[in-house]
């Protein structure tokens, strides 16, 4: 079976806060790509699976509302979610019980977009 999601993008409206923020929290450094002509894309490391990137340009504005990706917390979401606000975000719902689905967490990334969080852990 493929995965139902192949390609994320969240709208930036500053790509270096943007990729400040979630380089801090996710302990990485987003790899910047040219896009398309008056675009601005910076990648997640793709490590085989899905991928996806932070995309600033005409048509991309943040949101608090609208499609919800989650991004992957790791082994347990917390270590993320702990640097969330240290990096300017806000977390909206802290670490939540999904039962036999793990955990799940909500921020609000420096730019105005509401982000969630998975982890089994």
């Amino acid at each position: 079976m493929t995965n139902t999601l192949n390609w994320f993008e969240i709208p930036v409206s500053n790509m270096e806060r943007a990729t400040t923020f979630y380089g801090a929290i996710f302990e990485i450094t987003l790899k910047s790509d040219p896009a398309m002509p008056g675009y601005h894309m910076a990648m997640f490391h793709d490590q085989g699976g899905v991928g996806g990137a932070l995309l600033q340009g005409e048509g991309y504005t943040p949101s608090l509302s609208g499609s919800l990706v989650y991004l992957n917390g790791g082994e347990d979401l917390s270590h993320v979610l702990n640097r969330i606000e240290g990096a300017g975000g806000k977390v909206l719902q802290t670490k939540t019980s999904i039962g036999k689905n793990g955990f799940m967490a909500y921020f609000e990334d420096t730019e105005g977009n509401k982000v969630g969080l998975h982890s089994m852990g």
